[in-house]
């Protein structure tokens, strides 16, 4: 699967998603339910076919859907979540963080995608805050609620302590995953260089992930518009346009293929997946 995130981050996003789609390698997309510009472009969504996922939101700059008063431990003051993993995760750590609002916020989330028509075959969250067990149990037990089928467990290949610490949470979630009979992708890749993946780090990955996959692997991207006025006050750094522009090149595809890669869908594997 080559899986693009943020749908409905702002339209520029929305129009470059679908377009690698139907020009390029793009099977799915994660629609991000707090995205200003998902609600405008959920009946193009739907209209394209593409496989739909929730990417559950517990940081970032856009506001949550719930108030203050409802997810206290979420947000400041004035409402907005924590920028980053960076502020969530110690505070989750710390207990400062009521699962509760975690389990009200997501849910709320999943809801309003549901509510504009889109079937949800995956999930994952924005920043994969769900690495960390206390969010993962929430994020599982919605997933079941919802009947959702599969739960991304991102992977690094960093050699720093962010990537030690990521493969331990992945083997973990791994294992909560696969207990709750839920399924995920046997390789993922898209957690190092995220925004990055211009067209030789992006040949890179699918090398990577061809080493370690089984049977199916999930390749993250994150395309968009060159000229998005409406993206500026993202700080990111991303490269949306290099990555647009290849997943969009037919080298891609063509490498896809000799490394022995069938483009599927979580859709389309969720009647055979996982075994047994």
């Amino acid at each position: 699967m080559v899986n693009a995130d943020d749908f409905g981050l702002t339209d520029g996003v929305c129009r470059a998603i679908l377009r690698c789609a139907e020009e390029g390698v793009v099977t799915s997309t994660s629609a991000l339910a707090v995205g200003q510009a998902t609600r405008p472009n959920a009946a193009a969504l739907r209209d394209s076919g593409l496989d739909a996922g929730a990417h559950l939101a517990l940081v970032g700059e856009d506001p949550p859907l719930l108030g203050a008063r409802e997810i206290p431990t979420l947000v400041d003051r004035r409402g907005a979540f924590r920028t980053s993993w960076r502020g969530l995760v110690p505070a989750v750590l710390a207990g400062r963080v009521d699962p509760d609002d975690v389990r009200r916020e997501l849910g709320a989330q999943l809801e309003m995608l549901e509510g504009e028509g889109l079937q949800l075959s995956h999930i994952d969250t924005h920043q994969h805050v769900h690495l960390v067990p206390a969010i993962s149990e929430v994020v599982l037990e919605l997933a079941q609620a919802h009947g959702v089928a599969f739960v991304r467990v991102p992977h690094s290949d960093g050699r720093g302590p962010r990537g030690v610490v990521v493969r331990q949470l992945r083997r973990q979630l791994a294992m909560t995953v696969a207990r709750r009979g839920l399924g995920a992708a046997d390789a993922t890749s898209g957690v190092d260089h995220a925004g990055q993946q211009e067209a030789t780090t992006l040949a890179a990955a699918v090398r990577s992930l061809r080493s370690r996959v089984a049977s199916v692997a999930e390749l993250g991207v994150h395309p968009g518009e060159g000229h998005d006025p409406e993206r500026d006050r993202f700080g990111w750094g991303y490269q949306w346009e290099a990555e647009l522009e290849a997943r969009c090149a037919p080298a891609l595809r063509s490498l896809i293929d000799r490394r022995g890669f069938a483009l599927r869908s979580y859709r389309h594997i969720a009647p055979s997946y996982p075994p047994g």
